[in-house]
């Protein structure tokens, strides 16, 4: 970087957090608790299309993590498609909104090993950090409550600034939350069109993250695959 660096902001999901122990886990036993029982493996096998309904709603009009109430409305609607699936259908948006709700609480994420002590090296010298994430607005409680809360300087998300990444004035807003400017800041995250794509449209450097061995990133687009290696593609 020929500007120095003075800030680094993070992506969530995929990046700092995963859920606990699994979507699937979670969705099994709100399922249970309503008496509807079912294997694991059989609500891992729909799983699949429980993330097409994302990604379609996604590509279609990505504008939904804007507003609240649009965001948990696409995830009870993917949450429906399993219940519905597993033939489950007149509870199946109340039980759909279970799970959403279930999501809200920090038992059920979990940080990546590396998430905290990358943080401390950062602060020892001396960076700013922050979270620029599409996310509805219950996330600055889940990191406070997670223990990281307190170790970042601003939480920007979403659907608190009705906003939406790759949409350059959320990485803007998210530099003048703490004084830096774009060029004297990084972001880090784990998707090239919301993260990558919308960083350097700022002049922010952005760093790719694949912690899960997905597919060959774009050209020019090489991940890291743990914030190990955050100092050494940064240059600090």
């Amino acid at each position: 970087m020929t500007q120095r660096l003075r800030a680094v902001f993070f992506d969530v999901g995929n990046t700092l957090l995963y859920p606990h122990p699994s979507v699937a886990h979670v969705c099994r036993e709100i399922l249970a608790e309503a008496g509807h029982i079912h294997d694991l493996a059989v609500i891992d096998r729909f799983m699949p299309l429980v993330d097409a309904y994302y990604e379609d709603r996604y590509r279609a009009d990505d504008t939904f993590w804007t507003d609240e109430e649009e965001t948990s409305s696409v995830w009870v609607g993917m949450y429906s498609v399993l219940c519905r699936e597993l033939g489950i259908h007149e509870d199946a948006a109340t039980l759909a909104r279970r799970v959403y709700d279930e999501f809200g609480k920090a038992e059920r994420w979990r940080a990546y090993p590396d998430v905290r002590s990358a943080f401390e090296r950062l602060r020892d010298r001396g960076l700013r950090l922050g979270v620029i994430s599409n996310w509805d607005r219950r996330l600055a409680g889940l990191l406070e409550a997670l223990g990281l809360g307190e170790l970042l300087d601003t939480v920007v998300s979403s659907a608190d600034i009705g906003l939406r990444k790759p949409d350059p004035r959320i990485f803007e807003a998210a530099c003048r939350a703490i004084g830096v400017a774009p060029d004297e800041s990084a972001h880090v995250g784990d998707h090239h069109y919301a993260d990558v794509l919308g960083a350097r449209s700022v002049g922010m450097h952005a760093v790719l993250i694949d912690r899960h061995g997905g597919e060959a990133p774009p050209v020019g687009a090489a991940p890291i695959e743990t914030l190990d290696e955050l100092e050494v593609v940064l240059g600090i």
